[in-house]
Formats: C-alpha cells, structure tokens, sequence
C-alpha cells in the first residue's frame, strides 16, 4: 500500500499537470441557447444536446436558455452581441433560420456566428386524410397542374421547410410555385387537425411528427422527400414517383462571432465527442433523427450553399424580393 506522503504527491503532480493544461472540454460550463419557445425542434435539440454533454462526461454542466421571435431572429440577434468572444456559448439553429433571417431581412446574418456542426436531419413527408382521393404524390401533382388554387397545404411557419417544401414540390410536377395555396400553422397540432378535419387537401412535417397517424391508418403518406427509401418504413420517396424532390429539415449548433482558435477547438472537440456518445445515438433513435454530422469547414460550406439554395426558392414563391 503507498504512503500518505506518496499518494500526497501523486495528487500533487496531477493537479500540477491539470493546471497547466488548456480547458478541457470535462472542465466545460456551457450555455445553449434555443432561440424559439420550449416544446419546437430547436428546444428538443438543444436539450438532446444538455442530456448528451452531461451523461458522457463531457461537458461538467450545460444551461438551456430559450429566446422565442421570428423564426430565430430575435435569438440570433441575441446571440451575436451578447455572447460575442465567449466560448463557453452554442446556439442551436437550422433550415428554418435560414429562411427567417432572408424574408424578415434581417441585419444579423448567419455569417456573423462561428459554424461548429451540423447535427441531425429529418426527412419530410406530405400527408393526406385516409379518405382522400389523393392516393399518391402523381395524384396530387396533377389536382395542382388542374387547379392550384384548390389544392392547399398545412405546414409550419411561413418560409419554413414545409412552405419551401410546398414550392419545391409544385415546380417541379411543373406547376407555378408563387400560386402555392399555403397555410401556415403555429403548432404541430393546428396543423394535424386541420388535415384530419377536411380543412386542407394535404399536410407536410417532418416524418416523426406524423408517424403515429400514419401507423392508425388516420393519415395516408404519398411520399417521403428522402433520396432513397428509408429502412422499415414502407413510403416511397418522391423520387421513384418521378419527381424530382430531395429535401432534408436539418440541425445545427453554431458558436458566437469574435472566439478564438483555441476556444473554437474546445467547442468544436466537444461537439465531436457529444455526437459520437452512445447518449446522443440513443437520444437519436428516440426522437426518430438521422445523424447528420458535418463538422468545421464542411458545415460552413454546407451553411453558405444552403442560404443560397433556400433563398432562391423564397424568392421563386414571392416571399423574398429579387
């Protein structure tokens, strides 16, 4: 057995070796923000991220803040003049942002914040009630081709991956996007009830949030906006339906403007080890989300060829002026 003395000196140099070392990421303290209410995608993700941080050690402790408005905009705004230069901040974002900050014009732009990853994606799905005529993506393609201001859409907010998904999904069955009949709704649930109530022709979210209704049989899924056909999911994708829509609603986590190289390694190092947690791949299965990661100077790339992308839809349905 060693001596006091000995084992005395052993914690010695460690705390010695620990008080030389840089920030590591066991020592991290973090905040992150959900710049929406409690309850949406982006306040799932970031709590998602608090269990993972936590449960595989890699964070000591993580605090959710949420900053509601505007489809992040008001977050964001937040984001880039109060956490600037900190590195202990992440906020959450993703496909919706980018479609608030072009409509909205807003002046703080997803330049201004430091990329960390991508995170998750989830694929869409467009839905009809049961007792639809509508029995697949062709049927609904040629009822808009017939008349396309007969055929409405439920979604999320306006300039969203739903609303985007509506324009993609028109022009390319050959239809006028900027006739899209779309309903935007607050809630998964406004939307869901106007579906099952007759009130729209069809519905589209992510696959998850419709899923329990496809299952009961109250919903009928006419396509998925996958690239291929997902595993032990029985909807084939737009694709082999002969239209020509690929589509993914993803995730990210961002760092504030003015941190340092070193600070953005931390974040960047940690985020790596979040995401490759046995907790994070099980918070995955959970939430029915696929792994999407994509870090560093991919996920900036990423970042700047999506903002382009989804302001050329925006502006194609009349939401973004030229």
């Amino acid at each position: 057995m060693k001596s006091f003395c000995a084992r005395l000196s052993g914690a010695a140099v460690a705390l010695t070796f620990l008080a030389g070392a840089p920030v590591s990421a066991q020592q991290l303290e973090l905040k992150v923000m959900a710049p929406a209410a409690p309850g949406g995608g982006w306040d799932q993700t970031a709590r998602a991220m608090q269990q993972a941080f936590v449960a595989s050690g890699v964070a000591r402790s993580v605090q959710v803040t949420n900053v509601a408005g505007a489809g992040g905009t008001v977050g964001i705004a937040q984001f880039v003049t109060g956490a600037k230069g900190d590195g202990n901040q992440l906020m959450v974002n993703g496909f919706v942002m980018v479609g608030a900050l072009a409509m909205n014009k807003s002046p703080v732009t997803l330049e201004q914040v430091t990329p960390i990853a991508r995170l998750t994606e989830e694929i869409q799905v467009i839905v009809v009630p049961a007792n639809s005529p509508i029995k697949t993506a062709q049927d609904l393609a040629a009822a808009l081709k017939a008349d396309i201001a007969k055929v409405t859409f439920a979604g999320g907010s306006a300039g969203g991956v739903d609303h985007v998904m509506a324009a993609l999904f028109a022009g390319a069955v050959g239809a006028d996007a900027k006739k899209v009949n779309y309903v935007p709704f607050s809630g998964g649930g406004e939307s869901l009830a106007a579906i099952l109530g007759g009130k729209v022709t069809a519905g589209i979210s992510g696959l998850s949030e419709y899923d329990g209704q496809i299952k009961s049989g109250k919903l009928r899924a006419i396509g998925v906006s996958s690239e291929k056909r997902i595993p032990g999911v029985d909807i084939p994708t737009f694709k082999e339906q002969g239209i020509d829509l690929v589509l993914a609603n993803w995730r990210s986590v961002v760092a504030p403007p003015g941190i340092t190289p070193e600070q953005k390694k931390v974040l960047s190092d940690a985020v790596e080890k979040m995401v490759k947690s046995d907790a994070w791949k099980e918070i995955l299965k959970q939430k029915g989300w696929d792994d999407a990661y994509l870090p560093g100077d991919a996920f900036a790339d990423f970042l700047k060829k999506e903002n382009v992308r989804v302001t050329d839809v925006l502006k194609s349905v009349g939401l973004v002026k030229s």
